[in-house]
């Protein structure tokens, strides 16, 4: 069974940083692409960052430059470092791969920022 449980989310002032992890279960972790998607309120999900097997990335043109994803394949765990936070960051976070054809989310994390 395929488990993905974000943490690190939070409230912080503009111009700070957050480290969201994700850890996965339940697939050869090594071998999956892996996502970070947000939502705001009133809008629709958004793809952040996402992160190949390769290590190859990519990034909303939002956050280039702010955003670093990476992973730790011996700990099964993707992470999004935020840096630079803005008011518009403000959303729920959902660590996102695809097995079997399926699309599966975490639970999601809350980050706030405000001053």
């Amino acid at each position: 069974q395929v488990q993905l449980v974000e943490s690190g989310g939070g409230l912080v002032q503009p111009g700070g940083s957050l480290r969201l992890s994700c850890a996965a279960s339940g697939i050869i972790f090594t071998f999956k692409s892996m996502g970070w998607y947000r939502q705001a309120p009133g809008k629709e999900r958004e793809l952040v960052a996402s992160i190949r097997s390769s290590a190859s990335t990519t990034y909303a043109d939002s956050v280039k430059g702010r955003f670093t994803i990476s992973r730790d394949n011996a700990k099964n765990t993707v992470y999004l470092q935020m840096n630079s936070l803005k008011p518009e960051d403000t959303a729920v976070y959902y660590c996102n791969t695809f097995h079997t054809g399926y699309a599966y989310w975490g639970q999601g994390t809350q980050v706030t920022v405000s001053s």
